[in-house]
C-alpha cells in the first residue's frame, strides 16, 4: 500500500464548530474546468456530495427510489433510478466513481465471484470497458482486502488488463477528517501519476466534536434503552469481551456506522449515555453527522430508510479529500498534454 503524507492544519482548536465547517466546505459548487463524473450504486450521494464539493458536475446510478430522492434534493446533479446491469446504457463521462456491492462474496455466499449475479463489480467493469475514462475510482469495505483477497485480486486484474495502472490503499476516514473510526478499501485506475490524499495531521474529529449540544438534548420521539435492552447489552458486551462499554464516547471517533448499529436494536448499537445514566439510541441526525453529512442535507424516506443510507453511504468528507486527489490528477495530465502539444508543435 502506498504511503500518504500529512496536512498540517495551524488551527489552534481544527475541530471547533465541526458542523459549520462541514456545512461550509461540502456545499456543492461549480467548475466549468472539470469533467461530468458517472456515479454508479450512488445510494444517497456521500460520494458525490464530496466530488461536487470540490467543483465537478455529478449524474448518479441508484436502485433505491429514497436514496434517489435523497441525492436529488441535495446535489446539483441528478440521480436516475435503475437497476444496473452491465448493458445499462450510460453516458460518456471522464471519470467513473462508485461503491459496487459486494455481498456475494462473504464466506456464506456462493463465491462465484465476478460470475456471480448478485454482484456488483461486472457492472463497475462494464462501464469502464464500454467508456474508458481518465480515471476511475471505487470504495468497498476492508473485508474486501483481507477475507476476499482474491476476489480484489481477480477485479484488479481484469481492470489491468484494460490499460490501466491501478492504485489500490487501505484508508481511514478518521485521517480525512470524519469523526468515526472508518477503515475503506479505495481502487483507482488512472494513467500513472496518481497520488493519494495527504491526511489532516493533529487531533481526529471526536464523535463530542461532531454532536456538540445534540448529546445533552432528549428529542421528543427518544428511543431509550429499556431495562432488558441494558441487560442484553452487558451480555453481548461480556461475550464480546469488551474493555469499555460501547456506548458513544465523546473523546474519540465514534464506531465505524453501519445501517445495523443505528437502525436497529443490536448489542453494538450507538448509543448515547445521558448525564442521569439513562441510554438512548442516536437519532437520524446524529447518525448523519458521524458520516459528516452536513446539516442542511435532509434525508428522504421512513425512518429506517434514512438511517440505510446514512450507514451505507462514503462518508461526504472522505469522498472530498478523494475528490480532490482526483481533481489534481486531472489537472496534471491536462498541463502534461498542454506541455505536448507545445513541443510537437
Amino acid at each position: 500500500m502506498s504511503q500518504t503524507k500529512l496536512t498540517f492544519i495551524e488551527d489552534e482548536h481544527p475541530n471547533e464548530n465541526y458542523p459549520g465547517r462541514i456545512a461550509t466546505t461540502l456545499c456543492p459548487t461549480e467548475d466549468d474546468c472539470l469533467p461530468l463524473v458517472l456515479d454508479l450504486f450512488a445510494g444517497c450521494g456521500g460520494l458525490a456530495l464530496g466530488f461536487e464539493a470540490r467543483g465537478f458536475e455529478t449524474i448518479g446510478f441508484e436502485m433505491e427510489v429514497d436514496a434517489c430522492e435523497t441525492y436529488n434534493g441535495n446535489l446539483l446533479g441528478r440521480c436516475e433510478q435503475v437497476f444496473l446491469t452491465p448493458d445499462t446504457e450510460l453516458p460518456d463521462a471522464r471519470v467513473v466513481i462508485g461503491g459496487p456491492p459486494c455481498q456475494p462474496f462473504s464466506v456464506g455466499g456462493r463465491q462465484l465471484g465476478l460470475e456471480d449475479a448478485r454482484d456488483g463489480f461486472p457492472v463497475f467493469i462494464s462501464a469502464v470497458e464500454r467508456l474508458r475514462p481518465e480515471i476511475w475510482l471505487f470504495e468497498n469495505v476492508r473485508g474486501l482486502f483481507y477475507r476476499n483477497q482474491h476476489y480484489l485480486d481477480e477485479i484488479v486484474s481484469t481492470l489491468q488488463g484494460l490499460g490501466y495502472q491501478i492504485s489500490v490503499n487501505l484508508l481511514n476516514a478518521k485521517r480525512y477528517g470524519v469523526p468515526q473510526n472508518r477503515e475503506r478499501v479505495i481502487v483507482v485506475g488512472h494513467g500513472g501519476g496518481f497520488q493519494w490524499p495527504d491526511e489532516i495531521a493533529g487531533p481526529p474529529v471526536t464523535a463530542g466534536d461532531a454532536l456538540g449540544n445534540l448529546v445533552k438534548e432528549v428529542p421528543e420521539d427518544a428511543k431509550f434503552l429499556t431495562a432488558s435492552m441494558d441487560a442484553y447489552v452487558a451480555r453481548y458486551e461480556k461475550a464480546s469481551k469488551c474493555i469499555r462499554p460501547r456506548d458513544l464516547h465523546l473523546d474519540r471517533p465514534a464506531r465505524t456506522v453501519t445501517c445495523r448499529n443505528i437502525a436497529g436494536a443490536t448489542g453494538d448499537m450507538h448509543r448515547i449515555r445521558l448525564a442521569d445514566g439513562r441510554r438512548r439510541r442516536i437519532t437520524v441526525r446524529e447518525a448523519a453527522r458521524l458520516q459528516s453529512f452536513p446539516d442542511w442535507f435532509e434525508f428522504t424516506g421512513t425512518e429506517m430508510a434514512q438511517f440505510n443510507q446514512i450507514g451505507n453511504a462514503v462518508s461526504p468528507m472522505f469522498a472530498y479529500h478523494l475528490a480532490g486527489s482526483v481533481r489534481s490528477y486531472l489537472q496534471r495530465a491536462e498541463v502534461g498534454h498542454e506541455a505536448a502539444a507545445i513541443v510537437t508543435a
